[in-house]
């Protein structure tokens, strides 16, 4: 029996998810493909994503190979209620609610697990660690897994390196396909958008500081400087520093840039990176958004602690006023700005991603006796064969075609 807040908005989530499929080429192809061969037939999906509508039309798109889909959210408030109601009503089982309270979110993915997953598709690892920590019994029934994120292939490693993950994980972000353009290209342009549909205030003329020159940072960054922003990079790795220098952007540390920026946005995937001596250095209107995936980045407890009152300035955005009369506004809650406040990445970028989850997805179904179980040797890169597959089928609906090598070509590069 699927939790959801309210049934009867599936008509808006089915033209949402409507629309997105008609912006998703790639995902339509993997459906009639998966139609015909049922490449999921008799197993058992749990999903941990943000729940919009991409990842819905992925859910329908597994559906229909097959799988049985149980669904929750990834992040408290990127859960859609007419998106859940629409695959409700599409005969998938949800358990998820737009604005969870912690004990709700947690027993969303407690739901989902329970049922004895054979693959787990996550986004973040909340899924992977809580059937580790509190579901060791079903560990034996889980053919493997596809994660999404930076940050879950870092808790990913971890389990892994301390012998603890007891199952295959394809790591689905270190996909080319993934990472250079969802990562780049998705979050810097969702980001902005949910920054610039949340303020409705300009870019052009404000510091801008970016937290992180990962992919994701370097899209964010990107797109300040398009919209006319003067950008500050803050980083703890020398390497990335040197790319923004080079990439035209100021770099210092936090502590320097807090006194500048108008707009801060945090894209590292670590905790504590604005947190109480950057507020008190930060100018009166200081804008603090997250683009990573928990909310731990910005250290909202932190200015809480420290202000003298709050009051919500404007729908997902809260006032804080510290006891100089300075005010700082959090957006989102500092939970993912462009989910929480915003769409996510557009359509076309997440068809990508989300070819690669369902490609991976049924290359651990395919290659369930040969891959690695053992301690230590969890962790499995995806294939180049897929991510040439994906880029491949995206090119041709693009029209565009590319050079091949001749044999003689091939000879002098590889000796074949």
């Amino acid at each position: 029996m699927s939790e959801i807040r309210n049934p009867e908005l599936w008509p808006s989530g089915e033209l949402k998810i409507e629309w997105v499929r008609n912006h998703m080429p790639l995902l339509r192809g993997l459906e009639n493909e998966f139609k015909e061969t049922k490449p999921f037939k008799g197993l058992t999906v749990a999903l941990s994503v943000h729940l919009e509508a991409k990842t819905a039309y992925l859910c329908k798109v597994l559906s229909l190979g097959g799988a049985e889909m149980y669904i929750t959210g990834s992040n408290p408030l990127s859960t859609q209620d007419d998106i859940a109601a629409a695959l409700v009503h599409d005969g998938l089982n949800v358990f998820a609610v737009h604005d969870a309270t912690a004990s709700e979110y947690e027993d969303g993915i407690r739901r989902v697990i329970a049922v004895g997953p054979n693959i787990i598709i996550d986004d973040g690892g909340d899924l992977v660690s809580m059937i580790h920590q509190d579901y060791p019994e079903l560990l034996p029934g889980v053919i493997g897994g596809c994660e999404e994120t930076t940050t879950g292939i870092l808790r990913l490693r971890t389990l892994d390196r301390e012998h603890r993950l007891m199952f295959p994980m394809m790591l689905v972000n270190d996909a080319d396909c993934k990472h250079l353009f969802d990562n780049r290209y998705g979050t810097g342009q969702s980001v902005w958008d949910g920054i610039d549909r949340t303020t409705n205030l300009i870019v052009a003329g404000k510091y801008v500081v970016v937290a992180g020159y990962g992919w994701c940072g370097k899209g964010v960054a990107m797109r300040a400087k398009g919209l006319g922003a003067k950008v500050i990079v803050t980083e703890i790795d020398p390497i990335k520093a040197m790319e923004a220098v080079m990439d035209g952007f100021e770099v210092m540390s936090m502590s320097q840039a807090a006194a500048l920026g108008d707009i801060f946005v945090t894209v590292t995937g670590c905790d504590d990176v604005v947190r109480r001596e950057h507020f008190l250095a930060m100018k009166d209107g200081a804008i603090c958004c997250n683009a990573g995936h928990f909310d731990c980045e910005v250290n909202v407890a932190a200015l809480k602690e420290m202000a003298v009152s709050s009051r919500v300035a404007r729908t997902n955005i809260q006032e804080y006023v510290l006891e100089s009369g300075r005010r700082i506004f959090i957006l989102a809650e500092g939970r993912l700005v462009n989910l929480a406040a915003g769409d996510g990445h557009p359509a076309e970028i997440m068809d990508m991603s989300f070819a690669i989850q369902a490609l991976s997805a049924r290359y651990l179904v395919e290659n369930r006796d040969t891959l690695s179980r053992r301690p230590g040797e969890m962790l499995h890169k995806v294939p180049a064969s897929i991510d040439g597959e994906v880029a491949a089928r995206k090119l041709a609906d693009w029209g565009i075609s590319i050079d091949v090598l001749t044999e003689e070509q091939r000879k002098y590069l590889y000796g074949e």
